[in-house]
């Protein structure tokens, strides 16, 4: 499933066309996706401007200038491109073979920018809703969401609050979406190996109260910013499904230090370590066990 990262490129990729646009026309080929689309969708959304394109979590924010927000979820296998009449107008246009793509486009956005942005989704995983937004914080996608990893309160202490006493492990912690919005396997398993943190410890540990403590909180919520904000600058890591918005692959999986690299010596210059992987709660883990304590 595209995390954080990958969505966010795809806002990045989105915005140029779709910010400002009015929604011509929207046209739905199917009834469904993981779930029914709201009633009188594409009708509801001709007409319409979209007044600015956000992000929350893995969630992409299209917020309507009738008090509405168009919410996107890709899935696993959801992606958009951008097909435009005028390509030398528009900023990104589909590299994507179209005849291979084409039983699979669900949604189709017709915009006033001379656009068109496609939503493609093999699986059938992708969501879309309409939601006030003055309901949106309580609606039931997002009333027991966590904070943002990316968001000016994201810091060793905040980390320290929310696992303070906490016994499961700390990558579990990590991936719960009701302390921390948007972190996925990928991205949990490079940020803790860069803050040399197992990801068995209890999670707990790294709460303040000594200053070791607060120095691996500190260190992870930096690990976690930088990791995160490299890879939306590289556009996401491409292992499946990703590309970004012009049909480019990301390329930050070429620089996964841990992830995907059992068997393979610990980059760490200082270390003697081989990547090791492991289960947890169903997920497969990528750390060091000389490195990561």
């Amino acid at each position: 499933m595209p995390e954080l990262p990958e969505v966010e490129t795809v806002r990045l990729g989105l915005r140029p066309v779709m910010e400002g646009a009015v929604i011509d026309k929207a046209s739905v080929r199917r009834p469904d996706l993981r779930r029914p689309f709201p009633p009188r969708f594409a009708r509801r959304l001709a007409g319409r401007r979209i007044t600015h394109l956000g992000r929350r979590a893995k969630y992409l924010l299209a917020e309507l200038d009738d008090g509405n927000v168009l919410v996107m979820h890709l899935g696993m296998s959801g992606s958009f491109r951008i097909e435009a009449e005028a390509k030398d107008t528009l900023p990104a246009t589909t590299h994507h073979p179209r005849g291979k793509l084409a039983a699979h486009d669900h949604v189709v956005f017709d915009l006033s920018s001379g656009a068109r942005v496609i939503f493609n989704d093999p699986r059938r995983f992708g969501l879309m809703d309409l939601i006030p937004r003055a309901d949106l914080a309580r609606s039931p996608l997002f009333a027991r969401m966590g904070i943002e990893p990316l968001g000016n309160e994201m810091g060793g202490a905040l980390i320290a609050g929310l696992f303070k006493g906490r016994a499961a492990p700390l990558k579990a912690m990590l991936l719960d979406q009701t302390r921390i919005a948007g972190l996925g396997n990928i991205y949990v398993c490079e940020a803790l190996w860069r803050a040399r943190l197992s990801p068995s410890r209890p999670a707990g540990s790294i709460a303040t109260g000594r200053k070791t403590a607060a120095n691996r909180a500190d260190a992870l919520a930096a690990a976690i910013r930088d990791v995160l904000g490299e890879a939306i600058a590289a556009g996401g890591s491409s292992l499946r499904d990703h590309r970004q918005a012009n049909g480019d692959l990301g390329y930050f999986q070429h620089r996964f230090a841990v992830y995907d690299r059992e068997g393979e010596p610990c980059p760490r210059h200082d270390c003697s370590g081989i990547v090791r992987r492991m289960v947890q709660s169903g997920r497969s883990t990528f750390y060091c066990p000389v490195c990561q304590k």
